[in-house]
This record gives C-alpha cells, sequence and structure tokens, in this order.
C-alpha cells in the first residue's frame, strides 16, 4: 500500500525574476495614481480664507550676516557657516487688497554671484536655488548711481541693530575746531645793524634767546669814522662859543645830526658835550625789549656797513597760525573770538581773535591760512608750539542730522531714508557745517524724515547688491555685465 505526502509538506514552485518584475511594476503603478490623486485634491481643495491685507505666514530660514540667503529649512549658511536663523515669512497681500496685483517674477539669481542669473527657476553647483528676482525691485528707480531701494522686515533689524533718527531743525555752527601753531608777531622783529664800518671790542649780550630789556647795551664798537664824526661835533661846539650866532649853532646842528644818523645814542652824545672828550668805542643799545633770536657778532670781530650783529623779537605778543577748510571759511570773519589750548598747560585757555584772513588758497592742502593774536605777558606761549583753537562761530538754524547717517564714498554723500514698512531709500545729500554730533544737510532732506544711523553699512551693501541686479537686468545688459544661464526645462 502506497502513501503520499500531505500537500503542505509539498515545497512552492519557485517564481520566476519576470513576475517578481511585473509585481513591482504593477505597485509602482498603483501607488503613482494614489498619490496623484491625493495632489489633485489638494490642488482642487480651496485655499484657506485669508484677511483683507496679508496671507498665512510660513517659516523661512536666513543667515543673519548674509540675509540673502534664504531657505524653507534648517542649514548653516555656505558663505560664512552661521547657523541659519528661523523667521516668519513676510506676508504676501492678497489679489484684493492689492490694487497692483501680485509681484512679478522677472528671473532668478544665484545667492553665491548675482551676475548668475537665469530665466527659469534652477540650481547652482552647490545645490542652492537661485533667488527670485521681481520687478519691483528692478524698477525702483534709485535717485544714486549703483544704489537700490531695500526692504528690510523687522526682525532682521533688530538681529543686525539697526536704528533710525529724524532730521530736525537745530542750531549748528556754534564753533569751529582747527589746528593751530604759535609763530613770532612778524611785526614785534627788530633787527639791530651798524651804518659804519668798525671793530667789535666788548660784547655784553653773549647768546640766543638770552632777554634783554629796552636800553640795555649790546655791544661796543671801535670806528675811525665814529671817532672822526666826534671830534668835528667837538669842533662845532668849540666854533660856537667863540663866533655865536646863527652860524655856529648851524654847525653842531650838523654835526650832531649827523652822529644820531649814524645811530649813535643820545646818552653818548650827551657825555660827549660835558666831557669834551671823543668816546674811542660807541655802545649800542637794545632799541626794544624782547629775545634775542639772533647773534652774529664775537669780540674782536670787524663788521662792514650794514652788519646785522643782532636780531630781537618782542614775544609780548604772538600769532597763532590755523588752516581752515575752504567749505568753513565762509564762517571765519575779522575780528571772530577764538580760544586756544595746549598739551603744555592742560586745563588752561587763552583768548584771542582772528586778525586776517589770507587771501588765496593753498592748492595742495585746500586750506586757507588765518592768523589769530593773542597776549602773551609771561612768555608761555612758545614760537612754534601745537595746539587746538575753537572758533567761536554765531550758531544758525539748520536742517541737522547725526553724523554716523552720512555715508561719504569721497565724492557723493548717501543717506538711507526710513519709508515705512521695511523700506530704505537711498538719497544723495549736500552737507554744511558739522560739529562734534550731528552735521548739516544743505539739500536733500526734510525736517522729520527718517535716516539709517546704526548699521547703515549693511543696509549701503545691500542696496548696492540690489543696485548691480538693476544693472544686470536693464535693456542694454550684454554678456560682459551679466552671464544668462540656458533653461533647464522647469517653468518659473
Amino acid at each position: 500500500m502506497s502513501t503520499t505526502a500531505p500537500a503542505a509538506d509539498v515545497p512552492p514552485p519557485p517564481r520566476s525574476p519576470r513576475r517578481i518584475r511585473l509585481a513591482l511594476a504593477i505597485v509602482l503603478a498603483l501607488g503613482g495614481v494614489v498619490l496623484g490623486a491625493a495632489l489633485a485634491i489638494m490642488i482642487a481643495r480651496p485655499a484657506a480664507p485669508t484677511g483683507p491685507a496679508e496671507a498665512t505666514a510660513a517659516a523661512e530660514y536666513a543667515c543673519p550676516m548674509h540675509p540673502t540667503i534664504v531657505q524653507d529649512h534648517p542649514g548653516d549658511c555656505p558663505i560664512c557657516g552661521m547657523a541659519l536663523v528661523k523667521r516668519d515669512r513676510a506676508p504676501t497681500l492678497s489679489p484684493a487688497a492689492d490694487a497692483a496685483g501680485p509681484r512679478r517674477i522677472v528671473g532668478y539669481r544665484s545667492p553665491m554671484d548675482p551676475r548668475q542669473t537665469s530665466p527659469v527657476p534652477r540650481q547652482d553647483s552647490m545645490g542652492m536655488d537661485y533667488l527670485p528676482i521681481y520687478d519691483d525691485e528692478l524698477g525702483g528707480g534709485a535717485a544714486v548711481a549703483g544704489l537700490a531701494a531695500v526692504e528690510i522686515d523687522p526682525g532682521r533689524q533688530q538681529l543686525i541693530g539697526l536704528t533710525t533718527a529724524a532730521a530736525t531743525r537745530a542750531p549748528i555752527g556754534g564753533q569751529l575746531r582747527v589746528v593751530g601753531r604759535v609763530a613770532i608777531d612778524e611785526t614785534r622783529v627788530r633787527h639791530v645793524n651798524v651804518k659804519n664800518a668798525g671793530f667789535v671790542e666788548r660784547i655784553f649780550v653773549n647768546y640766543i634767546g638770552q632777554r634783554v630789556q629796552k636800553g640795555d647795551p649790546l655791544f661796543t664798537l671801535f670806528s675811525p669814522d665814529l671817532l672822526a664824526a666826534q671830534e668835528e661835533y667837538l669842533v662845532a661846539l668849540k666854533s660856537r662859543a667863540a663866533l655865536g650866532g646863527d652860524d655856529g649853532q648851524a654847525l653842531v646842528d650838523a654835526a650832531r645830526r649827523r652822529l644820531a644818523l649814524w645811530d649813535v645814542p643820545g646818552a653818548e652824545l650827551r657825555r660827549l658835550e660835558t666831557t669834551g672828550q671823543p668816546i674811542k668805542a660807541i655802545t649800542f643799545r637794545s632799541p626794544a625789549a624782547g629775545v634775542v633770536t639772533k647773534k652774529d657778532v664775537v669780540e674782536g670781530m670787524k663788521l662792514e656797513a650794514g652788519a646785522m650783529p643782532y636780531e630781537i623779537v618782542d614775544l609780548a605778543a604772538v600769532w597763532v597760525v590755523a588752516d581752515v577748510y575752504e567749505a568753513e571759511i565762509r564762517h571765519v570773519t575779522v575780528g571772530t573770538a577764538a580760544t586756544l589750548t595746549l598739551t603744555a598747560y592742560p586745563g588752561r585757555t587763552f583768548t584771542g581773535q582772528v586778525a586776517f584772513i589770507a587771501p588765496m588758497l593753498d592748492p595742495q592742502t585746500r586750506t586757507v591760512k588765518v592768523r589769530l593774536g593773542f597776549a602773551n605777558p609771561t612768555g608761555e606761549l612758545r614760537p612754534e608750539m601745537f595746539g587746538e583753537v575753537l572758533l567761536a562761530l554765531a550758531p544758525r538754524d539748520a536742517v541737522v542730522v547725526p553724523v554716523d547717517a552720512v555715508i561719504d564714498s569721497g565724492t557723493t554723500q548717501v543717506v538711507f531714508v526710513a519709508q515705512g514698512s521695511g523700506r530704505f531709500v537711498p538719497r544723495a545729500v549736500e552737507l554744511g557745517q558739522r560739529d562734534d554730533a550731528t552735521v548739516e544737510i544743505v539739500t536733500g532732506l526734510a525736517v522729520g524724515e527718517r535716516v539709517v544711523t546704526r548699521a547703515n553699512f549693511l543696509v549701503d551693501s545691500e542696496s548696492r547688491l540690489r543696485g548691480s541686479l538693476e544693472a544686470l537686468a536693464a535693456p542694454d545688459a550684454g554678456p560682459d555685465r551679466a552671464q544668462v544661464l540656458p533653461a533647464t526645462g522647469a517653468t518659473p
């Protein structure tokens, strides 16, 4: 009797690879159909109602140092490596609320190189999505060449520390600070010279810098011409005594005048009349009080006619020469009061006033020399000292902003004006006078307008980036200005 094994113990025949591939294809096809149906249902489902002004906000991630790096998932900045910061996506206006309609995308640009643009969405070599370029970003019509208006949401403003201040009308021009140099008063310089040749027998002032008073002896000079003139004077005196009358007096006056013209002091003449004996060496005395600044004589030296053995400067009053820039010289006039401070005398000030304004401008420094007079009774103001001069100008009302609000490129001065809703527009301004904290705006800004005072250099960088995009999208933009990559088949 034969028995057969149960059907359960018989192994199933092996499946062929063809059947496996067929089953896998059927499963994938069914999955694609299910997924397509789900997407169709989601697309056909009406959007959730939004408010009259803005739509539902979604989260996005941006770099705090490079605001152009934005993506919809966490990560690191490809430029600086910083972690991206989460923020709310800026709300968009609904078509019913925005009369101008939704923003229109005109192209796309690389987040790493704005010169790389594309008419359709794509990714760069690092896998980063190109950022959209909107039409309102290109048609801003910036008032400054190379700059464009920028929009910064409040969250990013807080991250970069952006602050603004209003332009106000306030007094300005109350003072002007310049650097001054102490110089000698050229009207107080005296030269001691001799009008006839002779020999120096003795000197009383031996070094430069020695102080002398008016009438102090300087040196004695033996001159044959002076000796002969003295003898003629004595003969004239004797003739007057013998002859009398006007003839004798005329001879005396002529001889006396000759000695006086040769700078013989009056005291020497009186001694000559008293003693009746000629003086071998005439003593020359200081014509003014001051300091000896030049000494070109020693004992036994022969001096020719016209020689200048001494120079004496009176330092009871000095000049201070300051350089004032051409843009500020219009505020300075003769008689303007000034104060001088020196590092040599901390806490002390010296008062003076403007005495002269040079008629010529220095073409290299673009400054005008201004001369101020200062009294110096104690001699503390020494020539060639440097100090700070504060000119007291008449204050006047003007439109002023903080100094930090102005970006000076050398040829153009720019401020960024806040227009609300996070929008900042560059504007060229003309500057006037300035002080330590504020600067005058002559043209380009009105009272009440708010300007960026902090983080304005970051705003300027973003504005220049937008300006380059505007130049790239200009009708005459050629291959040298922008590199447009071919489309990849995707649709915007």
